[in-house]
């Protein structure tokens, strides 16, 4: 069985503030927006990084999760981390083992999906979905959060790829076993979990704020344009890094 990194979720009071530093400054264009996370009081907006996704939701709501989140978190923030396997069934019967409360779930035809309860896993939420059909496990295949033809939208010209996403956690080693369980993938080490084509890093809270998802690592061939346009907008943080939404993005 492998499991992929397929999509990050990040959460903001406001989303075209966000979406618009995205544009300017990764080059990521919006490839869908989702009408059913209205159901969830949320708004949200989908952009291609190389053949992985970036989620951007807010609430259009008062007292939903996303916003309690929001608020739990002090801020704008990373979410979810949401990955794609290639047999739904032994992943959620490990789930069922290890008594790990599933938040939301729902099955179509096109699509399995099964977000774990985040105080069950600790750091964040994490989900474990299978897309279904013809070229489902394609590497750069049908993808049903995002729509319908979301490689349309593709930009690899400054960043092509998420390789890494790190997770800050109250006791860093006590998740990554976790999620190492939930997984049934080895640890690279202590606090790594190497997925198929990316990284899960496990690290200690350090920023003055709760557990969660705190940063990613980006393959970015364009790098030094990225940096020139995150100083002009005061987003730049640290030689390689800038900061959008609250998440760090390290630039690769």
């Amino acid at each position: 069985m492998w499991l992929r990194l397929r999509q990050i979720c990040l959460v903001a009071r406001e989303l075209k503030p966000v979406e618009e530093q995205l544009n300017k400054v990764l080059g990521i264009n919006v490839c869908f927006r989702d009408p059913g996370v209205a159901f969830f009081g949320l708004e949200n907006a989908l952009f291609p990084i190389g053949n992985q996704l970036l989620e951007v939701v807010a609430p259009v709501e008062e007292n939903t999760a996303g916003g309690r989140y929001l608020d739990r978190r002090g801020g704008d923030g990373g979410y979810m981390v949401i990955t794609q396997c290639d047999e739904h069934a032994p992943r959620k019967a490990r789930v069922e083992e290890l008594g790990v409360r599933i938040a939301h779930q729902f099955d179509n035809e096109h699509f399995l999906n099964m977000q774990l309860h985040p105080k069950d896993t600790g750091a964040t939420f994490f989900e474990i979905d299978e897309q279904l059909g013809e070229e489902a496990h394609d590497i750069d295949g049908p993808w049903t959060p995002a729509g319908p033809d979301w490689q349309r939208a593709k930009n690899t010209k400054l960043v092509d790829g998420i390789r890494a996403a790190e997770l800050q956690c109250d006791n860093p080693e006590d998740v990554a076993n976790r999620w190492s369980d939930i997984a049934e993938i080895p640890l690279a080490n202590e606090l790594t979990m190497e997925l198929d084509n990316a990284s899960l890093r496990f690290v200690d809270c350090t920023d003055g704020r709760p557990e969660g998802l705190g940063g990613l690592d980006l393959s970015a061939p364009g790098k030094e344009e990225i940096l020139e346009l995150a100083d002009s907008l005061d987003l730049r943080t640290g030689d390689s890094q800038v900061n959008i939404c609250g998440t760090r993005f390290n630039l690769l």
